[in-house]
């Protein structure tokens, strides 16, 4: 059966190696090695969590940050979080800050006017007409107000619970019984017979 010329190739490539002095042909000894790491090698650096922090603390929401280029999907984001908290502690702040952000710009869509056309259909057609666009600018500050109320209950949430002056002590209930009630009925028709 006729060689290939592979295997021509590799008897070649045996005998060379062997013939040279002082090289083994054997395989080198096996050292203990740490264990691969599997996966995609994490994209994390300091730099990006600066950029993100500062991003966050600018009122832009995390998922947008991580949607630029060569940003890292949210959850990794949330990952590097739950493995650092520096990290958490720091996001935290700056979300903190960017609420804040995000409630000056309330203020900025509300004083400032946006003006825009606004068609009506009619019988003799379509009428634009040039004005300030007040119910757009009104839901774009209804959203980021609902939004901070539901991010940051304590700070921009509506207050309804009942309660005294800070640091006063608790307000004081006084059980008054059935019996003070019974009197109370009592006493109300009495009144209304004897009118």
């Amino acid at each position: 059966m006729p060689e290939t010329a592979s295997k021509t190739r590799q008897k070649r490539a045996r005998a060379t190696n062997g013939s040279r002095a002082g090289v083994s042909t054997s395989a080198p000894a096996k050292t203990p090695t740490e264990p691969r790491k599997t996966g995609r090698p994490s994209k994390y650096t300091p730099e990006i969590a600066q950029h993100i922090c500062e991003q966050l603390s600018e009122g832009v929401p995390l998922r947008e940050i991580c949607r630029g280029e060569g940003m890292p999907a949210w959850r990794t984001v949330y990952d590097w979080m739950g493995r650092d908290d520096a990290l958490s502690a720091a996001i935290a702040r700056a979300r903190d800050i960017g609420y804040d952000a995000i409630a000056e710009e309330c203020l900025r869509i509300a004083d400032t006017p946006h003006m825009g056309e606004k068609q009506v259909m009619g019988e003799d057609g379509a009428t634009v007409t040039i004005e300030d666009m007040l119910g757009h600018r009104k839901l774009q500050v209804d959203t980021r107000l609902k939004l901070l109320a539901k991010f940051h209950p304590s700070k921009y949430g509506d207050r309804v619970g009942v309660h005294g002056v800070e640091n006063a002590p608790p307000i004081q209930t006084e059980d008054v019984g059935s019996s003070k009630l019974f009197d109370l009925i009592r006493n109300l028709e009495m009144k209304t017979r004897s009118k």
